[in-house]
């Protein structure tokens, strides 16, 4: 094949950096949050919202973790976009008096679409200065349309064009992986907040901690045949198998305690009889406080003795 028939592009590489930036995005679930709580309020007559991205980066520039947005306002026709950039500088600047450590990173939309308006938004937030140079910025989309998934995509840009009015509203995005992450409580609250979309109220009770146990239980079974049935369907020559899920189990696996089958049985009776008692307790605890708010209110009205008009048994005594 003729090499010269082909165009070699790279990632734009960081200052002091010798590999290209970045290489993993880490986007945390209260950006996501504030991003699709954006899409729901925007106007009907709009197809997608823009907003700027925060959070911090790594010295090398090789990892991004996106942890805050903003909405900024935004006109889009067929013919131009006009996007508020006042007010994304005033944003900004508010926002790094509350959060001095993060940094502007990129920019989101809530669309998967990518087009020549894109690149003139991205080249913005990519440029000297105001911009995210010489590191590059992170563009996020966010599909989300109703009764369908949503999807997300992380790019970075590699600037394209032979002269430099055709370079500033044209660009090349180029995917880069990403990680949605979150804590523990999060993923607690996430959960319940899922019991709720097979509801038709989309209400969901208070979990008690047994059942919770339970869930997690079913959870960790149903996890564990998905493993099994995978690995049995690999044995029988029926799927490829993959070096990162192989390496996953092993870290996994290399994670579990080196203890006897029934020794880790007797540990979670003694676990699940614990939780047990302290629910048990909890419950008479309440049922006890609940009992002698009573009682004290039921004395209190039986205790305080009727109100006497003592001027009019002073004038009947005269």
């Amino acid at each position: 094949m003729d090499r010269e028939s082909f165009i070699h592009l790279t990632k734009p590489v960081a200052a002091g950096s010798t590999t290209a930036s970045p290489l993993q995005v880490v986007i945390y679930a209260q950006a996501l949050f504030a991003i699709l709580d954006h899409s729901l309020r925007r106007s009907p007559d709009q197809e997608r919202v823009i907003g700027t991205l925060l959070g911090v980066r790594s010295e090398d520039g090789s990892e991004i973790e996106i942890r805050n947005c903003f909405a900024v306002g935004h006109n889009e026709s067929q013919e131009q976009v006009e996007v508020d950039m006042d007010y994304h500088k005033q944003m900004y600047n508010l926002h790094l008096k509350a959060n001095p450590k993060e940094v502007l990173v990129g920019w989101y939309a809530t669309s998967p679409e990518l087009n020549t308006f894109s690149a003139l938004i991205q080249n913005f937030y990519a440029s000297n200065g105001d911009g995210t140079h010489p590191y590059p910025a992170v563009h996020l989309t966010v599909s989300s349309n109703p009764g369908k998934d949503i999807t997300c995509r992380t790019y970075i840009s590699s600037s394209v064009g032979t002269t430099a009015d055709r370079a500033a509203d044209s660009c090349l995005f180029v995917p880069v992986p990403y990680e949605i992450k979150y804590a523990e409580t999060e993923r607690n609250a996430l959960e319940s907040l899922s019991l709720g979309k097979a509801s038709s109220d989309r209400q969901v009770s208070n979990i008690v901690d047994i059942h919770s146990l339970e869930a997690g239980i079913i959870e960790l079974l149903e996890m564990v045949s998905r493993v099994s049935n995978y690995v049995s369907q690999i044995l029988a020559g029926e799927t490829l198998p993959s070096v990162a899920i192989g390496q996953a189990l092993l870290n996994t696996l290399n994670l579990a305690p080196k203890v006897d089958a029934s020794e880790l049985e007797k540990l979670f009776n003694t676990h699940l009889q614990d939780v047990l008692l302290v629910s048990y307790l909890a419950n008479t605890i309440r049922t006890q406080i609940d009992l002698s708010n009573k009682l004290a209110s039921t004395v209190g009205t039986i205790a305080t003795p009727p109100k006497t008009d003592h001027k009019r048994q002073q004038k009947e005594r005269d």
